[in-house]
C-alpha cells in the first residue's frame, strides 16, 4: 500500500516520528454524511488542513474508484482517539492485495498470477477506506492531529480525488506545506531540546541517589552496576560478538526491548552496540548476570530512538545475563 502514497512528502517528513468504531460492510449500510464545505480558506488552520487534504487526494488517485471516503474518515477518527486498526492484518492483506490487482488492470499493467483477459476481483470500497485510513493516513497525521480541522481536510482531500476546482491553487499549496513543515520540525526540535534537559536532570538525580545503595558500584565513565549473579567464565574483549539475555526499561519501569520476552537470546558485536553496553558487558563473565544504569551520554544521546520509546539524554536500566563469547 505504501507505493500507492506518491506525495505527502512534506506530510511524511513532519510526522515521521493506530475509541473502536464499528465497521460497516458496505457504504449503504451507514447514514449519509452531510458535507459542509467551505468556500473560503480564511485561517492558517484551514489552509494548512485544506493543503494537507490535496496532498493526500491527489496520492490516492489510483485507489480513488475503489475508496469510500467515509470509511477513511472514521478510521481516521479512530486512530486519532488512539485506537488500534479495527480491520485485521488477514483482512488488510486480502483487501490490499484486491485492490493491487485492480489498480494494474485499470493502469493495464499485469497482474501476477491472473489469466490473460480475466477481470480483478470484486472489493469493498467501505474495506478500501479503513485500510487506507487506518494504515496509512491516520498513522500519517496522528502526530500532526491537532493541527488538522478535519472537515477541511477531507474537502481537500475529495477535491483532489474528484478532479474538482480546488480553493488552493498548486503553487500555493506548495508553500502552505512548505512552511508548516518548517514550523512543526521548529516545534518538534524545541519540544525535543526540553526533553532532554527534563530527561538528563531527572537521571542525574536517580543516578546520585543510586550509587548510595549497597551492591551499586559507579565506573569512571558514570556506568553504574550490580552484579545479579557471579559466573566464572572468560570475560570479552570490547571486539568479540556475544550471545545474551536481557531485559530493558526506563525509570518509570517502561519496557522498551526484552530478548527475554521475545523468547530467543541476541547475539552481537560489543563494539556495535551503545557505550554503556560496550563497556558493562566486557566486566562481565560467562554466566553473569549484571543489572546496569546506563546514563544517556552512554545510551542513545540527544537523540533518543527515532520515534521513540527512548527518549533524548534517558537513563536506561538494563538486567543483562552473558551466556557466552562467540566465535
Amino acid at each position: 500500500m505504501n507505493a500507492l502514497m506518491r506525495g505527502s512528502a512534506v506530510l511524511l517528513t513532519t510526522a515521521a516520528v493506530l475509541v473502536a468504531l464499528p465497521q460497516a460492510n458496505a457504504t449503504q449500510d451507514r447514514p449519509a454524511v452531510v458535507k459542509q464545505e467551505k468556500t473560503m480558506l480564511t485561517t492558517d488552520r484551514e489552509k494548512v488542513s485544506y493543503a494537507i487534504g490535496m496532498d493526500v487526494g491527489n496520492s490516492l488517485k489510483p485507489v480513488g474508484p475503489d475508496l469510500d471516503v467515509a470509511a477513511l474518515e472514521q478510521a481516521v477518527r479512530s486512530i486519532f482517539a488512539g485506537n488500534k486498526p479495527t480491520m485485521t492484518q488477514q483482512e488488510a492483506q486480502a483487501t490490499d492485495q484486491a485492490l493491487r490487482a485492480r489498480i494494474a488492470a485499470r493502469e493495464g499493467t499485469p497482474v501476477p498470477g491472473a489469466a490473460p483477459g480475466s477481470q480483478p476481483p470484486a472489493v469493498d470500497k467501505a474495506k478500501v477506506g479503513t485500510l487506507v485510513g487506518s494504515y496509512m493516513v491516520g498513522p500519517s497525521l496522528a502526530p500532526i492531529k491537532d493541527e488538522v480541522e478535519m472537515s477541511v481536510f477531507l474537502q481537500g482531500l475529495r477535491t483532489a480525488l474528484e478532479g474538482g476546482k480546488p480553493m488552493l491553487a498548486e503553487e500555493e499549496a506548495r508553500t502552505v506545506l512548505t512552511a508548516f513543515g518548517q514550523r512543526m520540525q521548529q516545534q518538534m526540535q524545541q519540544q525535543a531540546a526540553e526533553a532532554g534537559e527534563r530527561n538528563r536532570t531527572e537521571g542525574a538525580a536517580f543516578l546520585a541517589k543510586n550509587k548510595e545503595t549497597k551492591g551499586v558500584f559507579t565506573t569512571p565513565s558514570g556506568l553504574q552496576y550490580m552484579v545479579l549473579r557471579e559466573g566464572n567464565g572468560e570475560r570479552p574483549k570490547p571486539t568479540d560478538r556475544v550471545r545474551v539475555n536481557y531485559h530493558g526499561t526506563l525509570l518509570d519501569g517502561t519496557v522498551f526491548d526484552s530478548s527475554y520476552e521475545r523468547g530467543e537470546p541476541a547475539e552481537f558485536g560489543l563494539n556495535q552496540v551503545i557505550p554503556g553496553w560496550t563497556e558493562g558487558v566486557a566486566m562481565m563473565p560467562v554466566g553473569a548476570k549484571y543489572r546496569f544504569w546506563i546514563p544517556g551520554d552512554l545510551a542513545y544521546g540527544a537523540k533518543g530512538t527515532p520515534g521513540g520509546p527512548i527518549g533524548p539524554n534517558a537513563t536506561l536500566m538494563f538486567d543483562v545475563e552473558l551466556m557466552s563469547i562467540l566465535d
